[in-house]
């Protein structure tokens, strides 16, 4: 096979992609990808070595996040990044270890794992090492299995990290954590109950690692208030920002002020519009489009260009009217186009992609009128006595957490049909892209409390862990499961993983995620999380309802 990826929902057949990635990725990304990871777990040794000894491992700790973060699906197909970054690692991990020995360590290159030890100079040579270190190294399929059940988990957790990094909030101990993770998925020693325990710490420091994004979030920009966002368009020429980082689109916003250049959300960015700190930009328009895997038929429609801050890239086609609009920051990257890097003090200047927009002619509207979001946790405790009235009084029977990501597959019709098909006396909790599904649906409200709240982006699903346990609070339950509050996860890359682990450290029981199971999930490692967690796939859309109404 020429690669061997399965990280995400779509992976081919459910099974793996072996000769290209159903994300667009070629088989050589995939593989300098793989080489990445391997290259991540000999620095995390020689780091998790040094902090023992109190030396500091400050830019190990960066750039392990912003090489996980580099991984997930859809953020970087741009091998001369990936090549970049290995030569970097290489370096930083040889004075790592440099720093390390100065401080008393000994390490034996002999029983040390391969990715410590490993050395190349020349990009054939990284190309060789690249096709032999991928997944498929480990041959136990349930250890391969909970391995990387764990490293997909500690890549989404890199990518909120970065995000709150970016805002200039650090916590040592998730760096420390993601690292030591990385040595234990290289420790043979290690039995499959032991694995499946580092599964569930890696869900706690997920809870914390999107706690810490959300005070970066709120504390910059305000807690997100309930807004009506516009979905049309106006006459100017624009720029449309797609991704997860609000550092980039404060600094794009205050960039285009004045210039006659509109700013519109893709994806992902709608909640920006929620923040009030975004909201005194009278450029800033609204959202346009739905979820990520639309953007090639929506894009042609734009005129202007694009800017991707972090993952849902679509490589376009090479006849693509937009391609050479589209502009990359942070850890995402596509070959071919501009990548926009920050400077020592983490400014960005989006000059050319400004100058490039003037050129442009205006959004072409592709629907118009508004939807509804902001209800983050704060939001929703303001409503909190609304809320548990109507609970009290019968006229809200259950809450749907419906949170996650949304894709191509046919089959995720399901949760539009689905959310059609609710009781009226039931509500839908979100966050992530999962909620272009449903949420231009006219499914109206519960005495002025809309049937649909949307708490934000996938790492906003803290905010609904937060709503329940204040419910859990409220209403003075023992089991945070005995709250009315069913879950019916889409999932489809890694930061949805760390956000199901998060659920399952919480406490988090039956939940359904679909539209498939993860294909990383051996048989056995399935049947722990089914056994443990109750966790299944979805069924039909009437089944399913019945089986969460009647539990």
């Amino acid at each position: 096979m020429d690669m061997f990826c399965y990280q995400c929902q779509e992976t081919a057949k459910n099974e793996g992609c072996t000769v290209k990635g159903v994300c667009g990725k070629e088989p050589k990304t995939a593989n300098l990808q793989d080489l990445l990871i391997y290259l991540l777990k000999g620095i995390s040794i020689y780091t998790t070595k040094a902090k023992e000894l109190e030396v500091k491992t400050l830019k190990a700790d960066e750039f392990v996040m912003e090489s996980l973060f580099m991984t997930i699906t859809n953020a970087n197909f741009d091998d001369t990044a990936f090549i970049e970054q290995i030569k970097e690692g290489l370096d930083l991990r040889d004075k790592i270890r440099a720093k390390a020995e100065e401080a008393g360590a000994n390490f034996d290159d002999n029983k040390l794992y391969e990715g410590a030890t490993w050395r190349a100079e020349t990009e054939a040579e990284f190309i060789t090492k690249a096709n032999e270190v991928g997944v498929l190294q480990t041959e136990d399929e349930d250890v391969r299995s909970l391995r990387e059940l764990i490293t997909y988990g500690i890549k989404g957790m890199a990518a909120y990290t970065e995000h709150a990094y970016n805002l200039g909030y650090e916590k040592q101990e998730l760096y420390d954590f993601m690292q030591e993770a990385l040595v234990a998925t290289t420790d043979d020693n290690l039995s499959a109950d032991e694995l499946v325990e580092l599964t569930l710490e890696t869900g706690k420091f997920g809870v914390e690692a999107m706690k810490q994004l959300d005070e970066a979030n709120t504390e910059r920009y305000g807690d997100p208030e309930i807004t009506e966002v516009e979905i049309g368009t106006r006459d100017n020429p624009a720029i449309l920002i797609s991704g997860h980082d609000l550092k980039d689109m404060e600094q794009l916003l205050k960039q285009t002020a004045g210039t006659g250049v509109d700013v519109y959300t893709h994806s992902e960015m709608l909640p920006a519009n929620y923040y009030p700190a975004f909201k005194k930009y009278d450029h800033f328009v609204g959202n346009y489009g739905n979820a990520w895997w639309q953007q090639k038929e929506e894009f042609e429609k734009f005129n202007g260009p694009i800017l991707f801050t972090t993952n849902c890239i679509v490589p376009p086609k090479s006849d693509a009217s937009y391609k050479d609009k589209i502009f990359t920051t942070g850890a995402a990257g596509l070959e071919g186009a501009t990548h926009i890097e920050a400077d020592e003090n983490g400014d960005k200047n989006f000059r050319e992609i400004i100058e490039l927009a003037k050129e442009c002619d205006a959004p072409e509207q592709i629907e118009e009128g508004t939807i509804v979001g902001g209800f983050a946790h704060n939001q929703v405790m303001e409503l909190a006595d609304k809320v548990v009235e109507a609970v009290k009084e019968g006229a809200i029977k259950e809450f749907f957490v419906m949170a996650g990501c949304d894709g191509r597959m046919n089959s995720r019709e399901y949760y539009t049909e689905f959310a059609k098909e609710l009781p009226e006396d039931t509500v839908i909790l979100t966050a992530g892209c999962a909620k272009y599904r449903y949420n231009k649906l006219d499914l109206g409200d519960i005495d002025g409390i809309p049937r649909v709240l949307d708490a934000g982006q996938c790492n906003d699903s803290y905010s609904l862990a937060v709503i329940a346990m204040k419910l859990q609070e409220v209403f003075e339950l023992d089991d945070i499961n005995e709250l009315p509050i069913s879950y019916n996860v889409a999932w489809y890359e890694q930061k949805a993983v760390i956000v199901l682990l998060s659920l399952l450290y919480l406490g988090v029981k039956d939940i359904k995620l679909g539209p498939t199971l993860p294909a990383f999930l051996s048989e056995n490692v399935a049947s722990v999380l089914v056994d443990k967690f109750g966790i299944s796939g979805i069924e039909e859309v009437e089944t399913d309802i019945d089986e969460f109404l009647s539990a």
